[in-house]
């Protein structure tokens, strides 16, 4: 995943701008930033689902925004809120076999269809068994087992659910919204040791979270301008990490008025693109 200048302009400003990244394939990358400064509108726009208006990204080789369709056929989305939500309604099983359904149908070869269906079956539990181990998510300790409702389910459990139907199509990018999201401590370092396991599996991770952990590569976000800053390592200090605003590398564009409000705006309307908002 490589990225620069990247950004976001939608009708009432900056969703977000200025972002830089270069991260090799394996990689866990983090979107660490105040709610409102552009995380989720990034995380889609590398993702392939959101138009960038300026910079240019490469991912997995495709370059963005000229090869979106290609980019979204090997990322997957993990918890999106008003994206990827899971259906509180829905069992655990029911949602596992609607993505393997959808899999199968969109995504795997035409001459899948032509094997017997109880091949078609085993291969779709193979699938299904070897997400849920990736995920980290053992059936067997849920209140009802596979008939546990979306709803009964504990937040680091829906996490675990929506990485494994996202784990389902072997996807080479995984992104994730909001990873640290109401996790108490011990749940939150539960959720960054999967998503390591699966970024060392050879899936790139891209993870957007209030506070990110060490040993990542970052990109930082602030609602109070419409920059974001380049990629860094826990080897380099918050201090080491600057906007174009704070260096006064940015183009002239920078020279407008930002506030919070702007930057929420504008996340807004390139979110209400996606038919989040």
């Amino acid at each position: 995943m490589v990225a620069e200048g990247f950004g976001l302009k939608g009708p009432r400003g900056w969703a977000f701008r200025g972002v830089s990244v270069d991260a090799a394939a394996g990689s866990l990358v983090t979107i660490e930033g105040p709610s409102g400064s552009g995380r989720t509108c990034l995380l889609l726009a590398l993702a392939g689902r959101m138009r960038a208006t300026e910079g240019h990204a490469e991912v997995g080789g495709f370059a963005l925004p000229r090869k979106m369709a290609a980019v979204r056929r090997i990322s997957a989305l993990g918890p999106v809120t008003g994206v990827s939500d899971l259906d509180p309604a829905l069992t655990v099983a029911e949602h596992l076999r609607e993505r393997a359904l959808l899999q199968r149908r969109f995504d795997g070869s035409p001459l899948a269809l032509l094997r017997p269906r109880a091949e078609r079956a085993a291969a779709s539990r193979a699938r299904i068994e070897a997400a849920l181990a990736a995920a980290g998510l053992d059936l067997a300790t849920l209140p009802k087992a596979e008939r546990t409702s979306v709803r009964d389910l504990e937040r680091l459990e829906a996490l675990r659910l929506s990485i494994a139907l996202a784990l389902i199509g072997a996807p080479r990018l995984l992104a994730v919204d909001d990873a640290d999201l109401k996790l108490s401590e011990s749940a939150r370092a539960e959720a960054w040791a999967l998503l390591r396991s699966v970024a060392d599996s050879g899936t790139t991770v891209l993870a957007v979270c209030s506070e990110a952990p060490g040993g990542t590569v970052t990109v930082r976000t602030d609602a109070t301008t419409t920059t974001a800053t380049t990629a860094t390592t826990d080897a380099e200090t918050p201090a080491e990490a600057k906007t174009d605003a704070e260096t006064g590398t940015g183009t002239d564009a920078d020279a407008d008025t930002d506030t919070d409000t702007d930057t929420e705006k504008g996340a807004a309307d390139a979110l209400a693109e996606t038919g989040r908002a």
